[in-house]
């Protein structure tokens, strides 16, 4: 990964940070900690105005669900699972309202972002160390089995 790919990843997701944030000035469009801080305060009035309540989210990509576990302890929520329970179900606890119209959408945008650079990266990777065609598996009609 170059620094340029990188900065310019990280730069991708300061901006769906402060989106959801609700940044008013370039200065906080610019400060990802800025951002974090605005969120924490929004799920906390939130918790003022509603109880926190217990949601099941199910994340079933290990490098989604690394990140959705970062960006609620990020947030101030620990998630947690329940002995038995599959990986990739995760509960957490907080007002519904602050899950359903920030963390999830938050979460969703990230994680395509990091979803689009991860597959450019693996497609450059695998096209300039293994093989130059990375073309998807040719799709074929079925043979005709006799008897």
């Amino acid at each position: 990964m170059s620094g340029s790919e990188s900065d310019t990843l990280r730069e991708r997701l300061r901006k769906i940070e402060a989106l959801f944030a609700g940044a008013g000035t370039a200065g906080e469009r610019d400060a990802a900690a800025a951002a974090a801080a605005r969120i924490r305060a929004r799920l906390a009035a939130a918790a003022r105005t509603a109880p926190p309540v217990e949601m099941r989210l199910s994340v079933s990509d290990p490098w989604a669900r690394q990140l959705l576990i970062a960006l609620c302890r990020r947030y101030g929520i620990e998630p947690y699972r329940l002995r038995r329970m599959h990986r990739q179900t995760l509960l957490v606890r907080a007002p519904a309202r602050f899950i359903e119209e920030l963390l999830w959408p938050e979460f969703q945008q990230l994680s395509a972002a990091l979803t689009d650079y991860l597959q450019e990266v693996t497609a450059r990777v695998i096209r300039e160390e293994v093989h130059g065609d990375t073309r998807d598996a040719e799709e074929r009609d079925e043979t005709k089995l006799i008897g």
